[in-house]
């Protein structure tokens, strides 16, 4: 999801306040279809939902980057393993990385792993391509996922759901990854303990987890 959806705008500092504001934009757009599909819209200007001007900044910088992406796609240069590949759900809570946050992480995971070192990607869709694109032969990836679109990354995708945060393949061993990345793809409390359950079972220690305050 990730799913984060997985899931700011910063590099490594996109978590909280990005991640809020997001939300915020999430709950926007079903606000307003509330009121379209109850047929409740009228001249009256104190139905009509508002963004804070720090989250239309960020939904103006988010149709900016799906322009630039969309431009990518068209372009010699793309390739399956691009961010905006595969586009975001929000129904799934799907927020992608920009690049450059998404490079920050992979990074930070490649030089954490260490050489032949073995990282899963939980809800962490746009790491795991940033991770993919630089071809690494010193490590090996994987990527937990809901959605199952990701599947066509082959053997490396393991169909994951946070409400059944055990129920993985039986050759996913414990204790067999040098580092988990992790971005639960919803903003609360049980979201995050679920998914815990998850990093626990599959990082020998080494975490970098992706999130923002419970709501």
């Amino acid at each position: 999801m990730g799913t984060g959806v997985g899931r700011g705008r910063s590099a490594c500092a996109e978590g909280s306040g990005g991640r809020i504001w997001l939300y915020e934009i999430r709950i926007f757009i079903h606000d307003v279809w509330k009121l379209v599909l109850n047929r409740k819209m009228d001249d009256d200007d104190d139905d009509i939902p508002q963004l804070s001007s720090h989250t239309l900044a960020a939904l103006q910088e988010f149709y900016l980057e799906q322009q630039q992406r969309e431009g990518m796609k068209t372009s010699q240069g793309f390739n399956q393993y691009s961010i905006g590949s595969i586009e975001e759900d929000w129904q799934l809570s799907q927020f992608w990385y920009s690049d450059e946050t998404a490079s920050c992480l992979a990074n930070e995971a490649v030089v954490a792993a260490g050489k032949g070192g073995r990282i899963a990607c939980v809800s962490a869709p746009s790491v795991y391509q940033k991770l993919k694109e630089q071809d690494g032969k010193d490590f090996s990836v994987c990527i937990l996922e809901y959605d199952r679109r990701f599947s066509v990354y082959g053997e490396e995708f393991i169909f994951y759901d946070y409400n059944h945060p055990l129920n993985l393949p039986e050759n996913l061993l414990p204790h067999s990854f040098d580092i988990v990345i992790a971005d639960p793809p919803y903003l609360s409390e049980e979201c995050l303990q679920k998914t815990a359950e998850t990093i626990k079972y599959l990082t020998k220690g080494k975490i970098l987890l992706c999130t923002g305050p419970s709501l």
